[in-house]
């Protein structure tokens, strides 16, 4: 088990569908160059614990969520507020341009 340090993973995430895999999800930083595409999940981990969720919606309306996070192991646990909980995922790989993640 590889465990990364949060410092890595502080900052601004968006899911770069086109690379995913069948068992990995796949974000690159908010300054990656992405194709165009109808909505993508992004996910802001701050350096207070802090994060914001936001997916399409089904009229494509982005919706938001937010909490605080935590790295526990290889383990990114988002802990959510409100109507929508949180989730887990096991850290793959976390480099500064890119952020892999086992789907569940």
């Amino acid at each position: 088990m590889t465990t990364y340090g949060k410092d890595v993973l502080v900052g601004s995430w968006i899911h770069s569908h086109e690379e995913d895999t069948a068992e990995e999800m796949v974000f690159r930083p908010a300054s990656h160059a992405f194709p165009p595409a109808r909505g993508r999940l992004t996910l802001e981990l701050r350096a207070d614990d802090t994060y914001v969720e936001s997916s399409p919606g089904p009229v494509d309306v982005p919706e938001e969520s937010q909490g605080h996070w935590a790295l526990e192991g290889d383990r990114l646990v988002l802990e959510g507020r409100g109507e929508r909980p949180g989730h887990a995922w096991q850290v793959v790989a976390a480099e500064a341009d890119r952020l892999a993640v086992r789907k569940e």
